[in-house]
């Protein structure tokens, strides 16, 4: 049975990652893992014995082989001996064996040079290794002895089968406790090519699922190699002879050829590697899958090899016990064949006793836990003798679990104990060093370390303390108490402080103290930014022969040096390319050029500093436009349909999202190849829809992400019959143009519609009314077909139908068709026009004969044409002439309603009517005209602030006034956030007057300003402009200053809203004695002065002089060292400077005056109290009636001249609440017939609330015009 043995050392715990150390201890650990398995004691002090190298097992071939060494520590040095199967041996006193023993290690091997001897020597080993504190031992090592494999005598093997059966060549390997590696190879050292077909099985047989004649050969050749002995054995050559089988080869269901029967069972140990078998025959190739009954198979240790035929578990664990069965299955049936498989384990430990340091007195508990299937029995021995072998001590006890527990140690108790862990599969062995010493403490640790980590991290600071019995270590942080209160810190064996998932928040000074003494040292915890990638590299998809770019952002603690960024493919190392430029490095980059099919795989980026490291990784894949299909079949062919089969081509990568299938018509192939249908990319056939009478070729081309596919080599040719016309033309019509013509035109057919030779069209037609049921018959084979000598728009049945060879279309259904139209004969009469308000009217007329249309009526046309303002002179009436305005009605309208005309305006009107043919004469012609209405917007408002309560309004007239501007009404309200300020009014009854000033305005205020003008019939539209009053202004202070050689430049901010100060700056050169000098006038609104003239490396006195007082000053510096006499320039004379402030001094004089002088001629009164504006269309006649009719001239000098009360004075539609008021009421309007006069409203004196359109039976007539025999107006009529 195979043995393992371990020895667990420590300190009473795990040892911090320091372990090393250059001071006065010794390092005594087992090489596996020294930094776990070491006590530390003084180089002074005796160290027990510790088996550093284990004899290992082996199998012995030849007398060079057997070698049995044995290696181990300790002070003073270890003594060896031996023992074979349990009893003791001594190689020094074999005569057949040469020992070398040197300090520290102890080897045997043979002397003897003959293979006799060998035998006796068979058996387990075991080590031990002795001195004053104990004896170690080793594990078991196995020597077994076997004869190297030889090669046998063999016959020649002829082995004859038929075509499609199933067979196995024998390779039959020489017995050995190798295990062999077989190989089929032929007579030239080739290997036997395998497949799914052809394999080899684990007993090295050949097996094949079924022959072709291919597998004749006479050199089918078995070679077993054996890697220990470095042999390879070629068995002898085996003739196969495959007869071709003269019948049709019968397909065969699968069935098993290794293992046999339904059922097999195995059994593994844990952790080891197996492999389960299945191997099949059948015709054709059977497929073979995996499954687990109980559960889902393991991706991580399991992988399928051998075409699928083997299932193979690395390092297979207790958990892959279960049933698993191989599927084989071909087109005539499958097979199952289920696996049993069983996972024991031989020992493993659980938990292990360590090696310490005790104290006389203490209490030691060693406890040792293995597991492993079946339960493993734990046995005690000390220094390698069964406990019940030595003197009995009350001291010792064992308990049920294994751990063996020794009360009041004492000196004597030093030594190495043994645990053996042991089932049927093997036995495991720890020693455990049990040291009793008396040391007085100390700290192994130098003071004053300090630690640094990155955030996330686990610290480890470092606290290593030696003595017996082993010193208690406390930690403390600051003042913090409760270091030990955070779930993250965690005090280690070994005295070291751990802390988990480090932060900012744990940076400081630690102190790590021995209790009860006045020992302890300080460390230093820094903490810094972990490493982040944020941009990690992305996965790419790229063509061949580009360029592929990686890019990794990472973020670095500043704290720390520039990264080392390493650039890994497929976990491997790249290094920069010189010669190829293949990889480049730029920066956070990896640019890998010319990309090829070997460039593919996993990219890593590692960021790497001293501290930490952030890695990320993506993927370049090579992707490409698909290749095209392949091996294209035509089957299940039917009268208009037909399935084509495809095999897809390499798709490069990229997954092919549709296929699209083409024809080409061999009869007319001057169309080239044309799209037929499109399918999914994950479909492989397709089912086609076909037209009768075409000959069909067939292409597939593949598309995916990167494009599309060549086309694929065209099908066989498929013809389909010809069948007579399933379908007529569509969209049969008549497009006659001309009188006395019946024009029959039709969609032409497409060529793949005709179904068959000799295809035209019948064309047929009837009058509607007076012809009987005949129908008139004539053929063509293209559109249209002309009927000639017939009336002007007659009403015809028409249709169209198809015809072929094989015979006619479908029964066609008629539609109504027309002769040609020609041009209406008579114009619209009753032509009248109905004045809705100011802006619209209502034009009535009579329905035309329907007979003189001669077509199609399609409705009729208003023109309306503009002369001008109403009022104006003739001739400049004409040179006012605007573009017409066109209205079209349906056929069935006798009235309509037109609206945005201009209001106060002349027009003139005709109507005619219309078919497709053309237009019908016009209507006579009548003229109106449009009544007041409410100006446009006035064309422009500016503001001006003459003081910081003054606001002074500047505007011009609106460029549409609508009708005799009488005035304008302002309204303005201080912005506020609730926007809830009253509105003030200011009524300005002047029409000529274009300013106004504001008085007693809030300096602090934003303000809106509302301005409309005003005509008879209401307020127009308004324009709004929004501003604040500017305020005093006042020179700046907050000055900045920037000084040169030659000049200071002054900048400040301006003030927004403030009035523009003069200011003076005044300066003097206190190096030369010259006297102050002062600047022209500075404007406060400049924002910047530059103030030349200045001398080098001068100090200078600054002041700024406003209205005769001194507002700033300030002593500079200018730069430079020489110093240089500056000749004054011509604007800085004083007499200059005077000259044209007497001259900006006279012209502000002169325009106060002329300011005051304006304001006093504009005098306008200005109501008190305005309730809100008025809407054009609110104008009521005044007594329902007509008025009377009034020259313009007097009607436009009484409105200068009379006193007029305001419209919301007599009116309750005006209201404070209703300044924006836009309702509409009908209004009576009295229509002039002459040039030379105007109408007049009259006013009523009140009007009902709602009032806003007059029914058709209302009093309030509107009035009509009718046109008379000269063309003009010469008489009203009221109409219903």
């Amino acid at each position: 049975m195979p043995h393992t043995q371990r020895q667990q050392v420590g300190s009473r715990g795990q040892c911090s990652s320091s372990c090393p150390r250059l001071l006065i201890l010794v390092l005594l650990s087992f090489t596996a893992q020294p930094c776990q398995t070491a006590i530390h004691i003084p180089s002074n002090f005796k160290r027990p014995p510790m088996i550093i190298t284990q004899p290992e097992s082996v199998t012995v071939f030849s007398v060079e082989d057997l070698v049995m060494s044995c290696e181990a520590s300790g002070n003073p040095q270890p003594i060896f001996h031996w023992t074979k199967d349990g009893k003791k041996f001594d190689p020094s006193s074999d005569p057949d064996l040469r020992v070398t023993e040197d300090p520290g290690s102890f080897a045997f091997y043979m002397h003897s040079s003959t293979m006799e001897p060998l035998k006796q020597y068979q058996g387990k080993y075991v080590c031990y290794a002795s001195n004053d504190l104990g004896t170690a031992v080793s594990n078991e090592a196995i020597l077994n002895i076997d004869a190297p494999p030889s090669q046998q005598k063999e016959r020649k093997v002829n082995v004859k089968s038929e075509e499609g059966s199933s067979i196995v060549l024998k390779c039959n390997p020489p017995q050995s406790s190798m295990e062999p590696i077989i190989h089929w190879m032929d007579w030239r050292l080739h290997h036997i090519q395998l497949s799914k077909r052809v394999m080899v099985g684990k007993d090295g047989n050949l097996y094949f699922a079924h022959l072709t004649s291919k597998d004749s050969r006479d050199d089918y050749t078995c070679n077993v190699q054996y890697l220990a002995t470095r042999t390879i054995l070629a068995k002898e050559p085996i003739t196969l002879t495959v007869n071709p089988s003269n019948a049709l080869l019968r397909n065969r269901r699968p069935h098993m050829m290794r293992p046999t029967g339904l059922r097999s069972e195995y059994h593994a140990l844990r952790g080891q590697t197996i492999e389960l078998e299945c191997i099949v025959q059948g015709l054709p190739t059977p497929e073979v899958s995996w499954v687990r009954k109980d559960g889902e198979l393991s991706e991580s240790r399991t992988v399928k090899t051998m075409f699928d035929r083997r299932l193979r578990f690395s390092n297979i664990s207790e958990s892959d016990s279960g049933e698993y069965q191989c599927i084989s299955e071909n087109s005539q049936g499958k097979t199952v064949h289920t696996y049993t498989l069983t996972v024991e384990a031989a020992p493993y430990w659980t938990k292990e006793p360590l090696s310490q340091l005790y104290a006389p007195g203490e209490t030691v508990r060693l406890d040792c836990q293995a597991d492993g299937i079946p339960n493993p029995t734990i046995s005690w021995t000390i220094n390698g003798i069964p406990i019940s072998e030595t003197d009995k001590d009350p001291r010792r006890t064992l308990t049920a679990s294994g751990s063996l527990i020794l009360n009041d140690v004492d000196f004597g108790d030093t030594a190495i104990y043994q645990c053996r862990a042991s089932n049927k599969y093997g036995t495991i062995l720890t020693n455990t060093n049990v040291y009793v010493i008396e040391l007085p403490p100390q700290i192994l640790t130098e003071d004053g370390n300090t630690y640094t980590f990155t955030e996330g991290q686990k610290a480890l600071l470092e606290c290593e303390t030696f003595g017996s019995p082993k010193p208690k270590v406390i930690w403390e942080k600051g003042s913090m108490s409760s270091l030990l209160a955070d779930p993250r810190v965690n005090p280690l064996t070994d005295g070291g402080l751990e802390i988990t998932n480090v932060t900012k928040n744990d940076e400081g000074f630690y102190t790590c103290a021995i209790l009860n003494t006045n020992l302890s040292v300080t460390a230093e915890l820094e903490v810094f930014n972990r490493t982040v990638i944020l941009s990690p590299p992305q996965n790419l998809k790229v063509q061949p022969e580009t360029t592929a770019i990686f890019t990794c952002l990472a973020f670095v603690d500043s704290n720390l040096s520039p990264p080392l960024i390493q650039w890994r493919k497929n976990d491997k190392k790249l290094f920069e390319s010189h010669s190829d430029e293949k990889y480049t490095f730029e920066g956070q980059d990896l640019i890998i050029a010319n990309v090829e099919a070997d460039d593919e795989g996993v990219y890593t980026c590692q960021v790497i500093t001293k501290l930490d490291m952030a890695e990320a990784s993506g993927t370049l894949t090579l992707c490409d436009r698909p290749d095209p299909p392949v091996l294209l079949q035509i089957s299940d062919s039917k009268r208009r349909a037909v399935t084509l089969s495809w095999t897809p081509g390499d798709d490069h990568n990229a997954p092919v999202q549709e296929y699209v299938v083409e024809y080409e018509d061999q009869g007319s192939k001057e169309r080239g190849w044309e799209e037929l249908k499109r399918v999914r990319g994950d479909e492989v056939r397709a089912s086609l829809p076909l037209w009768p009478y075409i000959s069909y070729r067939f292409r597939v081309i593949a598309i995916n992400d990167v494009g599309k596919s060549d086309p694929s080599k065209s099908s066989e040719i498929h013809n389909t019959l010809a069948e007579a016309p399933d379908k007529n033309p569509e969209d049969v019509r008549s497009e006659s143009m001309d009188p006395d013509t019946l024009v029959i035109t039709w969609e032409q057919m497409d060529k793949r519609d005709f179904n068959g030779p000799k295809f035209k069209y019948r064309v047929m037609w009837r009058r509607v009314v007076g012809s009987g049921p005949d129908w008139h018959m004539n053929y063509t084979t293209t559109p249209p077909f002309i009927v000639n000598s017939i009336s002007n728009f007659s009403a015809f049945e028409i249709k169209v139908q198809a015809v072929n060879e094989k015979g006619e279309g479908p029964e066609a259904d008629p539609v109504i068709g027309y002769s040609g139209e020609d041009v209406p004969l008579e114009a619209p009469m009753n032509v009248g026009v109905v004045l809705m308000n100011s802006t619209t009217i209502k034009v009535t007329w009579g329905a035309v004969d329907r007979e003189t249309v001669r077509g199609h009526l399609l409705g009729y046309k208003i023109y309306l044409t503009r002369l001008g303002p109403r009022g104006h002179h003739r001739g400049r009436r004409a040179q006012e002439l605007e573009s017409i305005l066109i209205t079209e009605t349906g056929p069935n309208e006798e009235k309509k309603v037109i609206s945005d005309l201009r209001p106060y305006s002349h027009y003139t009107l005709v109507v005619s009517v219309y078919n497709k043919k053309g237009e019908g004469p016009p209507s006579e012609m009548l003229s109106f005209k449009t009544e007041e209405g409410v100006p446009g917007p006035p064309m422009s408002l500016t503001l001006d602030s003459p003081s910081e309560t003054e606001m002074t309004l500047h505007w011009m007239p609106p460029s549409q006034p609508n009708g005799i501007l009488i005035g304008y009404l302002l309204q303005y309200q201080q912005v506020t956030e609730s926007d809830d300020s009253p509105m003030q009014v200011e009524t300005i009854d002047d029409p000529t007057v274009t300013h106004l000033t504001l008085k007693g305005l809030d300096r602090h205020s934003h303000y809106r300003f509302y301005l409309r003008g005003r005509t008879a019939a209401g307020d127009g539209e308004l324009i709004m402009r929004k501003g604040a009053t500017t305020l005093d202004g006042a020179p700046p202070s907050n000055i900045s200053l920037s000084m040169g050689e030659n000049s200071v430049n002054f900048s400040w901010v301006a003030r927004k809203r403030h009035r523009n100060v003069p200011f003076q700056i005044h300066y003097l050169n206190k190096n030369d004695g010259s006297k102050w000098k002062k600047t022209e006038k500075v404007n406060s609104s400049q924002s910047f002065y530059q103030l030349q003239g200045l001398t080098p490396g001068s100090e200078y006195h600054l002041q700024i002089i406003y209205n005769n007082s001194t507002h700033w000053e300030k002593s500079i510096q200018t730069e430079g060292t020489e110093v240089t006499a500056v000749q004054p320039s011509f604007a800085t004379q004083g007499w200059f400077i005077g000259l044209v402030s007497a001259i900006v001094l006279l012209l502000l004089i002169l325009l106060i005056l002329c300011f005051i002088k304006r304001s006093k001629g504009g005098k306008y009164s200005v109501k008190d109290k305005e309730e809100g504006p008025m809407d054009s269309e609110a104008r009521p006649m005044k007594d329902e009636t007509f008025g009377e009719y009034r020259s313009l001239e007097s009607d436009l000098e009484e409105k200068r001249t009379a006193s007029q009360p305001s419209l919301c004075e007599e009116s309750k539609l005006c209201s404070q609440d209703n300044l924006d008021f836009n309702g509409s009421s009908a209004i009576t309007t009295e229509l002039n017939m002459d040039e030379s006069l105007a109408s007049q409203i009259s006013r009523p004196s009140e009007v009902h609330e709602g009032f806003h359109a007059l029914p058709d039976n209302s009093s309030f007539n509107p009035t009509s015009v009718s046109p008379a025999t000269n063309g003009m107006p010469n008489s009203v009529t009221i109409l219903d």
